[in-house]
């Protein structure tokens, strides 16, 4: 089950901002918070309070809080990991271990009497996981998610990712990741350039990352790393994980008809599974559209990305969407009626042969 979250942090911030923040948040159906207790500056009853009393919030309206804690900060408390009331007292769902023990300790954590799930660190690249679980841990209670990263330069790559991810995915853990809003300047450390797992999303817009988590279909929670997104980015972020099938952003060309952007933007496309180098054909349209007058307009040279629609020209494949993977000459049979925005592009390279998809507009 794929679930979406955000992330708040209370010692930094006020109630009723982090309220109205959850309120928004699960308006589009966000129902998971994370938030940061790897140290507690100032009276530590205070500073405990602030985080009961938003945790207990998100719990009334359906959200569930995992707190990102680290050793230390066990000691600080004085809580053992064989005795996790504390954390159940606060209202948490439960922890997250940023740094952890030696293995044996997580796995008995997983079996604590308060049901508290407890959640991992993906990223570090070790065979921590293997460790874990060869200490039998109670699956129903265990998860992992990777790190957000607040400094430039030093999110994850994408093959340190796959690598990392594919070590729990074979033990069929629950996963998550981070997205960063690039409208959220809040997050737990002074160093703020956005809260991304992977380093390549750290500019791009919240609808391209999280997409391309879905193509890649590893990642079951995604969570915005800084607060606080906007509205519009909440929005996004939901229609792009939780709809039905994933949406490509396009811009359209000038003057393309109304026929052209209805078979586009209406339509649920499917791409073919006999696949060619050069394009994603989804034939579907070419179906529906048979009888409609497809003038040839727009038959400049085909870059990677374009949006084509085949015209009047091309005979039995006349109405058929493409996607061009590749440069191509243009014979004038194709329609060039819009392109993907400009970071979205890589995304082709994760959508699979037979995988269903909708195009927006950016």
């Amino acid at each position: 089950m794929k679930r979406i979250g955000v992330s708040i942090y209370p010692a930094k911030s006020s109630f009723e901002r982090d309220k109205d923040y959850l309120d928004l948040a699960r308006k589009y159906g966000y129902t998971r918070i994370f938030t940061s207790l790897l140290e507690i500056d100032g009276e530590q009853d205070e500073v405990v309070t602030k985080f009961k009393n938003i945790i207990e919030y998100g719990n009334s309206i359906g959200m569930e809080t995992i707190l990102d804690i680290n050793p230390a900060l066990f000691e600080q408390l004085n809580v053992s990991y064989n005795d996790l009331a504390f954390f159940k007292e606060l209202g948490a769902t439960g922890i997250r271990l940023d740094l952890g023990f030696t293995g044996a300790e997580e796995a008995k954590m997983t079996k604590n009497p308060y049901g508290l799930i407890i959640e991992v660190n993906m990223s570090s690249g070790t065979r921590y996981i293997d460790t874990i679980m060869s200490y039998q841990p109670n699956m129903d209670y265990f998860y992992a998610s990777h790190n957000f990263y607040p400094q430039k330069y030093s999110g994850i790559s994408q093959r340190h990712f796959e690598q990392t991810t594919s070590m729990f995915n074979q033990h069929h853990i629950h996963t998550g990741a981070f997205v960063t809003s690039q409208e959220g300047d809040l997050g737990p450390w002074p160093v703020q350039t956005g809260l991304s797992t992977l380093e390549q999303h750290r500019n791009l817009s919240i609808h391209t990352q999280v997409t391309h988590y879905r193509l890649m279909g590893t990642i079951d929670d995604l969570l915005i790393g800084n607060a606080y997104a906007t509205e519009e980015e909440l929005r996004a972020m939901s229609e792009a994980y939780l709809n039905t099938h994933p949406t490509f952003e396009i811009e359209f060309s000038a003057n393309v008809s109304e026929l052209e952007r209805k078979m586009i933007l209406d339509e649920v496309h499917q791409y073919r599974g006999d696949r060619s180098e050069y394009m994603i054909r989804s034939s579907a349209t070419r179906v529906k559209y048979t009888n409609e007058d497809i003038p040839a307009h727009h038959t400049h040279p085909i870059k990677k990305g374009d949006i084509l629609i085949c015209n009047n020209r091309f005979g039995q494949y006349k109405g058929e969407t493409q996607i061009a993977l590749k440069d191509m000459e243009n014979d004038g049979d194709r329609n060039v009626i819009g392109h993907l925005t400009e970071e979205s592009i890589f995304l082709l390279d994760y959508l699979k042969p037979w995988s269903s998809f909708k195009f927006t507009l950016s």
